[in-house]
Parts: structure tokens; sequence; C-alpha cells
């Protein structure tokens, strides 16, 4: 049994205490939550929803220390804007805005700055969540890493929807969005300089026009989560966990590209450990599900949407079906394979 996340073999904060697998869950629930805890944080979703003047408001905030600040497929800002967008469509909600904080070392270049404030804007006009407030701070040479992005998002949910990491039922299906690992083998690729998997590109999207499509098709969908830290196995275990259920997944049905899979194969990683930044799970009731892939397949960011498992009665555990035939449980990483991923 694991000890407690405070004790004298580890007296400070580690990265694995960052990676979104079973260190980060312990420092979350054992050093945070028992000075922070409240009926709204203890869901423990991706973002708050609350009452305000009649509204019901979606509320999330993240900050973003990707390593490096540009890679295939996008940057720093860019992921800032989709990350905080999609935190807030897990909730049902429909962006309204969001706020930037930008944190910079001193020695940027401003041309770097200006490329990434630039990703920012474009990713919130496409998206059509303008970027409502901001803050900017600079620090000494060191004491940071070219530059961290904080961000906040507030949404509107709609009326009779209520999606949550609790509410996942037994005989829901499990809905995967798209193809896994492609946004952590690129930062791999980029950072490492490894040129067989160059062809990776990180899937960095904004989620929201999805997740509404999926919403009309189904306004009953039980669960929303976007597999990012801790890649898609700590996801499912975290909804297996928050609805106290198991979760059946069929290998074969996951999508992994020929050279993310290759990628992972060679570097010995689970491509189910690795993160995701535009690719969604859901736990949809089965009368709605295959309305719900239908939809998702004539979305340009869902052409890939299929059911890759089930929900059931038991321990809130993950067991998948291996491409063999066999079966095993798939447990959540203590740590990230690959540090500062978003």
């Amino acid at each position: 049994m694991e000890g407690p996340i405070l004790d004298k073999r580890s007296p400070a904060v580690l990265l694995d205490h960052g990676s979104g697998g079973r260190a980060s869950r312990r420092l979350v629930e054992e050093l945070l939550l028992p000075h922070l805890k409240n009926d709204l944080l203890d869901r423990m979703d991706d973002a708050a929803v609350l009452q305000a003047g009649g509204a019901r408001l979606a509320f999330t905030t993240d900050s973003y220390v990707v390593d490096p600040i540009f890679f295939p497929g996008g940057d720093i800002g860019m992921l800032a804007v989709h990350g905080t967008i999609n935190d807030l469509a897990m909730a049902g909600a429909r962006p309204v805005a969001l706020s930037a904080g930008l944190i910079l070392e001193e020695g940027l270049p401003l041309a770097d700055l200006e490329r990434i404030v630039a990703s920012m804007a474009k990713a919130a006009a496409n998206a059509g969540v303008p970027i409502a407030t901001g803050d900017t701070k600079v620090v000494a040479r060191g004491a940071a890493d070219k530059i961290f992005i904080n961000t906040a998002g507030i949404g509107l949910v709609p009326d009779g929807v209520d999606v949550s990491g609790h509410h996942g039922r037994a005989g829901d299906c499990v809905i995967l969005s798209g193809p896994i690992a492609e946004h952590g083998v690129a930062i791999l690729s980029t950072r490492a300089g490894l040129s067989f998997a160059s062809s990776c590109r990180s899937d960095s999207a904004p989620l929201a026009g999805l997740v509404a499509d999926m919403l009309a098709a189904c306004p009953s969908i039980h669960s929303l989560r976007d597999p990012t830290r801790g890649g898609l196995a700590a996801t499912l275990n975290e909804l297996a966990s928050q609805s106290h259920v198991r979760i059946d997944i069929d290998e074969t049905a996951i999508p992994v590209s020929e050279a993310a899979a290759s990628a992972c194969e060679i570097l010995g990683i689970d491509p189910l450990h690795l993160a995701n930044e535009g690719v969604l799970v859901a736990l949809v009731p089965e009368p709605g599900a295959v309305a719900v892939v239908d939809t998702m397949r004539a979305h340009p960011y869902g052409r890939q949407a299929r059911i890759i498992g089930r929900v059931l009665e038991g321990e809130p555990i993950v067991v998948m079906k291996t491409v063999i035939g066999g079966k095993r449980i798939v447990s959540v990483p203590s740590g990230q394979p690959l540090p500062r991923i978003c």
C-alpha cells in the first residue's frame, strides 16, 4: 500500500505530481483538497457548474507550461485557448469568454511572444470565444522557462444538460472521438529530435462545437472528458472511480495512427498513457449511442469516432480486451513518461 503523499522520503514537489496520473491525484486529494474542500470543488470535474442569476454557469481554469513552446501542429498559445474551451465543453457548456495570464521570463524573444499571442487570437477567433480579460507578469531570467500561460473560462450550460464524471451508469457505451497519443508523440519527437515520429502532429482542437452537436443528438449524455495529462488510461480510471462503475474497453477498437503506434513501441510507452489535446471520451446511454457516433462522424473533429467499450456494474476499474483476446487491467500511470506535456 502506498504511503501518504507527505513523508520523509518525498518532502518536496516532484515532476510526477504534475503528470495527471496517480501522483497528481494523491497530491490533490491528500494535500490540496483538505484545505480547499467545498461542494463545488469536491466534484472534481473539468469545470465547476454553478447557479448565478438564474443561469447555469460553467467555470474552469488551467495553466500551460508545455516544453517546447512550439511543436508540430501548434504552440503553447493555441493549446491554452483550446484546452480551456474544451474543459468548459466537457461540462456540456457553450463557452462564452476566456481570460489569459502571461508569465514571461526575461529574455524571451519578442518575436516569439508575438507569434504566441497571434496564435491565441486566431484560435479564439476561430472558436468564436473572445479573450475578454488578462494580465502580464515578467520574472527574472531563470525564474521561469520562456513563457507560462494561465487561463480561465466561463460558459453557459443549456437547460436539461447535466454532464459529470459522476453520472456514468451500467449499460452506457464508451465513445472515443478519434486517434489517441498524437499530441504526446508530437511533443516527444520535437523535444528529443526523433525523426521517425516526425509525421505526428498535435491534435489540439476546440471541441465545443462537436459537443454541442453530440448533445443535440442525445441530450442525456452522462459524462464527457478530454484525456489530456495521463492519457486515456487516467481518464477512464477517473470516470470509473467517480461513477463507481467498471469500464471494459476493446483494444482493437481504439484508433492509434501507425506513426504514433510505432513511436510508442520503439520507446516502450503505452499510447493509453500519452496526452491528447483534441480528443474526447463520452459515456452515453446505449439507446442514444449510435446516433451520437453518427453525429460525431459528420463533424471535422469526430470523423473517426467509435464505440470502444461498455460500462458495467462492479469494482471501479478499467479492463481491456487485448488484440490477442486476453484481458488486462488498465492502470493509472504513477507519473508521466513525458513531463510538461501541456
